[in-house]
């Protein structure tokens, strides 16, 4: 039974969707300023997908993300200092500097696999569940990945595969309309993707991912289904990005009516304000969480270049098994 999110829980979905803004605005800012060197994938349109979702998990439950999923990392609660510090390749980092940009993990927040293969994520995902199953566990996995995923052929072996063995995980398909500089109906011959699921014997739901309030509810339904043991769910959100597939892109092959209208219904603005017209926060409340996420955006930032670089020797560790 579903149940709306009381006034706590909403400005916590708000704080997750700032805090995502505030670090991806930094990034770039820092990357301008000639400060990083990385290949960097904006996830600036899609913040209130992971942060409607992740206020429903625990750390014990999983998260499998993309090279596109800086926005779900923090959502899920993996330390901004802890990703700052591997993005800037700084042995402070959650892969000592080793990973970057495309391969965050931090087990403790249950951020256990980013990947930067197209679909890669979506087996390990039905793993994890297998594991949490085999053990007799309530916990559920997210597994995130693009519209253009859906046509990777692991989309489909997983979907089976979990419909079949039941297993206790969330396909999240963050749909931004565009596989990299592809448009949606020139990739995919089906309208919707959440009509794939029934080829599987599962249940599939399209949302407006830019709604807080949908994505929630669907997700909960998704969680409540998989903690009983009903099996997994395919959950479509539909998005936009508002920057190219990666910065440096600028977005040409995008037409300017559907940017300049998905610009004009940015999420973020639209709930802020939301929150206040329906008395669930004040002007005052926000301005302060947003102040708090400033400072803790700073500190972030202080503590990556105060950190050392990774050091060459490492290049060599966490390869091969060593003999005890």
């Amino acid at each position: 039974m579903t149940q709306t999110p009381d006034s706590r829980r909403l400005v916590e979905i708000y704080r997750r969707m700032a805090a995502i803004k505030s670090n991806d605005d930094r990034f770039i800012a820092e990357m301008k300023a000639g400060r990083l060197t990385m290949p960097y994938y904006s996830a600036r349109g899609q913040e209130c997908i992971p942060a409607a979702i992740s206020v429903q998990l625990t750390n014990d439950d999983y998260l499998v993300t993309i090279y596109r999923g800086i926005h779900d990392m923090i959502a899920k609660g993996v330390p901004p200092k802890l990703i700052w510090a591997e993005l800037a390749g700084r042995s402070t980092g959650t892969c000592k500097g080793k990973g970057g940009p495309m391969h965050v993990t931090h087990p403790a927040s249950g951020c256990m696999v980013t990947t930067g293969i197209v679909g890669a994520g979506m087996p390990i995902g039905c793993g994890l569940a297998l594991a949490a199953q085999m053990r007799g566990e309530k916990r559920v996995t997210v597994t995130n990945f693009g519209d253009g995923a859906s046509n990777i052929g692991a989309f489909h072996e997983s979907l089976n595969l979990a419909s079949v063995w039941k297993l206790p995980v969330l396909f999240v398909c963050q749909n931004n309309q565009f596989a990299e500089h592809t448009a949606y109906a020139k990739g995919t011959a089906v309208e919707r993707i959440a009509d794939r699921a029934s080829a599987y014997n599962m249940l599939g739901v399209r949302v407006d991912g830019n709604d807080p309030l949908a994505v929630y509810a669907a997700a909960q339904q998704a969680i409540e289904r998989a903690r009983a043991g009903q099996g997994p769910t395919l959950i479509e959100a539909m998005t936009f990005r508002f920057n190219g597939h990666l910065i440096g892109d600028m977005g040409e092959y995008i037409p300017k009516e559907q940017y300049g209208a998905a610009v004009a219904a940015d999420p973020y603005p639209k709930y802020r304000q939301w929150l206040i017209d329906n008395g669930h926060a004040s002007v005052t409340d926000l301005d302060g969480i947003d102040a708090t996420l400033a400072a803790e955006v700073d500190a972030a930032v202080k503590f990556a270049f105060d950190s050392p670089l990774t050091d060459p020797s490492e290049i060599q560790r966490d390869v091969y098994a060593t003999a005890a």
